[in-house]
């Protein structure tokens, strides 16, 4: 059994700045990290393949600095990782990057799908689904669990809601999109971060793949990004000093007059 697990390689958004001029975000000296959502996926993965010796390849389109991120994989136990990297991929949106995605996961080859719900950096939660669609696959999204019976060739998996929890089976093909809350990724280990050196990060370029330029990048993308910016604080304060009973009396009155409470 062959998995693909989809990752990204994502700026450490509690060091992300913006821009004022330009309202774009300064990634300039961020480190990066591999998204957390991305790691359970990789996670179900890995112990999967201790119970089937499947086979787990990781994808990642991204520029040649997310072979950073894709090295850590290997070293936490994937198989092979392939980046997915080019000029003209550039400016792809999440349906352009899902269709440049879904072309080197046809190429490369899979039996089954796991990315991350969504990434940190994006918060869509729309490259997992539209991979799904594009190449017909069904879909089970918001997994907090995956179970796989290699005897019955099929998947059992618990969906978290916002009010319950289903458990659905599926046979076959399938693309599944988990949360980084339900499974603890585990550490890279000192055999594989030995093994990983030997190992080379296959990169697939434009020319590699079937996608016609109008579907991809910049030109290939129907939604545009306007303008990013930073939640504004008003920082003027009153100071009251007065005793705690009073004190709350006067708070509850402003909550009041806000319509918090």
């Amino acid at each position: 059994m062959r998995i693909s697990v989809c990752m990204k390689q994502v700026p450490k958004t509690t060091d992300i700045k913006i821009d004022p001029v330009t309202n774009t975000l300064i990634r300039d000296g961020v480190p990066s990290i591999v998204n957390p959502d991305d790691k359970a996926a990789l996670e179900f993965a890995l112990r999967i393949k201790e119970e089937t010796g499947a086979e787990i390849n990781v994808v990642c389109m991204g520029p040649a600095q997310a072979e950073n991120a894709l090295r850590e994989t290997l070293a936490m136990g994937a198989d092979n990782a392939y980046l997915i990297s080019d000029r003209a991929f550039a400016g792809s949106d999440t349906l352009a990057t899902s269709t440049i995605l879904s072309a080197a996961l046809n190429k490369i080859g899979f039996d089954a799908i796991i990315a991350g719900r969504q990434a940190i950096d994006g918060d869509t939660a729309q490259v997992g689904p539209q991979i799904a669609e594009i190449l017909g696959l069904p879909q089970v999204t918001y997994c907090a669990d995956v179970k796989f019976d290699e005897e019955k060739n099929e998947f059992t998996l618990k969906r978290q809601s916002e009010d319950r929890v289903q458990t659905l089976k599926v046979k076959g093909k399938v693309l599944l999109t988990v949360l980084s809350g339900s499974v603890k990724a585990r550490y890279m280990n000192v055999k594989d971060i030995v093994k990983q050196e030997s190992k080379a990060i296959n990169v697939i370029t434009y020319d590699d793949l079937l996608c016609d330029k109008a579907t991809i990048g910049l030109a290939g993308s129907p939604t545009k990004v306007k303008t990013t910016f930073t939640k504004q604080f008003n920082t003027e304060k009153d100071l009251i000093e007065t005793t705690p009973q009073e004190a709350a009396k006067i708070i509850a009155e402003h909550l009041k007059a806000q319509h918090l409470i």
